[in-house]
């Protein structure tokens, strides 16, 4: 977060905050100078809201729209138009937001397959961890799987993390046969070495011990820049991927924040269940993910 505040506030469309936990959060991050928010949805909800916080909207920018449905639409439509810098989910289910940035006419979608990545600090360990993808891809293919890891870099590379260590993740550190991800994973590191994927430095397959643990690795006799001290966790499918960043959550009490990666522009993906710590970290995500993409513009092209 004070790394965030360093850079330009983040013009998020924020749609349907229309509860306490949402539209808290948008004041919380607007006052940090994270974000600068215009608000999408009911406009007499959103005031209420805001009313039983305590707090006067009278200075943000409201667009009207009639339901979370439409507001989804609209935040688009404002990022489309060149209004916004990114998105945040507000009070309404993901499908809905999602549903509309992934519309083939009028969405968000570029030639990358969206993905989602978890931030987590989890205490005891010293570095953040990316895991990837535990929100969006089901059963990722292995060319779905290419672009899970490349936006997964740019994220890591968007933070400030250098170098990008990504671990391939299974049950195991060899190559088997009965077991797909770990074929899989053989394969993305041979594509990195080819230059189909770039930015960071991968290893696969790994479990998860020898991938985040230097003893570990060493025990298994895993000679590897990745292995002990990944910084990247690209899991198997969104099972794994769900389990993992729970765990973490729950049994670790690591703090995570949420971001959507693959579309035009950075997508806040919040639970309604989340604290405002996660909430936060999510605004700052977003703001150094889409600076990053402000400087890869600025840059002309030769």
């Amino acid at each position: 977060m004070a790394t965030a505040q360093t850079v330009p506030q983040l013009k998020v469309a924020v749609a349907h905050p229309c509860d306490a936990a949402s539209l808290g959060a948008v004041f919380e991050a607007a006052g940090l100078g994270l974000i600068e928010p215009i608000l999408v949805g009911p406009q007499a909800k959103i005031r209420t809201a805001a009313e039983a916080l305590g707090k006067d909207v009278s200075t943000m920018r409201i667009v009207d729209a009639p339901h979370s449905h439409a507001a989804a639409e609209a935040a688009v439509d404002l990022v489309r138009s060149g209004q916004a810098e990114a998105l945040m989910k507000g009070s309404l289910h993901t499908d809905e937001v999602m549903g509309a940035v992934v519309r083939r006419e009028g969405g968000l979608r570029t030639a990358r397959r969206i993905s989602h990545c978890f931030v987590m600090d989890v205490p005891g360990h010293e570095t953040a961890l990316i895991i990837t993808d535990a929100a969006v891809n089901i059963a990722p293919t292995l060319e779905d799987k290419v672009h899970i890891v490349q936006n997964a870099i740019d994220l890591a590379r968007a933070l400030r993390v250098d170098p990008v260590r990504v671990a391939i993740l299974s049950a195991m550190e060899t190559v088997n046969p009965k077991v797909p991800s770990t074929i899989e994973a053989a394969a993305l590191c041979k594509m990195a070495d080819r230059g189909q994927i770039t930015g960071g430095i991968l290893d696969g397959p790994l479990a998860l011990d020898n991938a985040i643990d230097l003893g570990a690795a060493k025990i298994k006799k895993i000679q590897s820049p990745v292995a002990g001290q990944a910084n990247v966790l690209v899991v198997p499918d969104l099972e794994a991927g769900n389990m993992l960043a729970k765990s973490l959550t729950f049994l670790a009490d690591a703090d995570a924040a949420g971001i959507v990666l693959g579309a035009r522009v950075p997508v806040i993906l919040t639970s309604r269940a989340d604290s405002t710590v996660t909430r936060l970290a999510s605004c700052a995500v977003a703001s150094l993910v889409a600076d990053a993409q402000r400087s890869r513009l600025a840059i002309p092209e030769v």
